[in-house]
């Protein structure tokens, strides 16, 4: 099986399609969106419907905290980010409101956990940003493999020890070796996006057979996706907070 693992869509259609084309040219089989599929971008209905189609077809899809925000309130996010919400929540029929909130904070299956944040406590949206966060995270999921977002960044974390884990620095198309006789932790980084000064979209691409990893960027149409923010009157892409 290739699991597709694709985090912080954005309301990024243009990036979403160019992942999704990439993954199944790369023989995915299986797809998994671990939140934030709107906040920032324009296309937030767009987004969710293609979200929707696949996870009609067995998709993991797990909520982030802008997924939330949508139902709830915004106060929580920086000011850039209320905005967009309080746009998106006028954009969106009520029935792509209630799916977003209905959707699960964390999902677990055999070998694996899916969680947008921490998996120690999902609701608290906390960053997964150095090896004790990872290892907290990795603790709390009890899997082999915990498979997150939220920080934009594309990172791996590995059990270097019982009560320890190290980081790795991943390249994009190089595979990685991930057996499951240790924990892993990977932020699949963000497909709508990026904030490393690379507009081409990221995220990760799983073998269970093969037990590797590999994450990618892929080239999308990012000044079309940037004019229509601009017509939407939405925040400019250069202002927004890093996280």
């Amino acid at each position: 099986m290739v699991l597709a693992l694709l985090s912080d869509l954005h309301a990024n259609l243009e990036a979403l399609d160019a992942c999704l084309k990439h993954a199944r040219a790369s023989g995915a089989t299986r797809y998994a969106f671990l939140g934030d599929l709107v906040g920032y971008g324009a296309d937030p209905q767009a987004v969710i419907e293609v979200v929707m189609r696949y996870a009609a077809e067995g998709a993991v899809v797990v909520q982030g905290n802008h997924d939330a925000a949508v139902g709830r309130s915004a106060a929580d996010l920086n000011d850039e980010a209320a905005v967009v919400i309080e746009w998106t929540r006028n954009a969106l029929p009520a029935e792509s409101r209630a799916w977003l909130a209905a959707l699960p904070l964390c999902v677990r299956d055999e070998q694996i956990c899916f969680v947008h944040a921490s998996a120690e406590a999902p609701d608290r949206w906390r960053y997964v940003d150095d090896p004790a966060a990872a290892q907290r995270s990795s603790n709390a999921a009890n899997r082999p493999y915990t498979f997150s977002g939220h920080v934009h960044d594309q990172a791996l974390y590995f059990q270097s020890s019982p009560e320890k884990m190290a980081s790795f620095a991943p390249k994009p198309g190089s595979a990685v070796p991930v057996a499951r006789h240790r924990r892993w932790l990977a932020i699949a980084g963000s497909v709508g996006q990026p904030r490393d000064g690379n507009p081409a979209a990221a995220y990760a691409l799983f073998d269970s057979v093969r037990e590797i990893l590999t994450f990618h960027r892929v080239p999308h149409d990012h000044v079309a996706a940037a004019r229509k923010v601009r017509a939407a009157g939405l925040p400019d892409l250069t202002r927004w907070d890093p996280r």
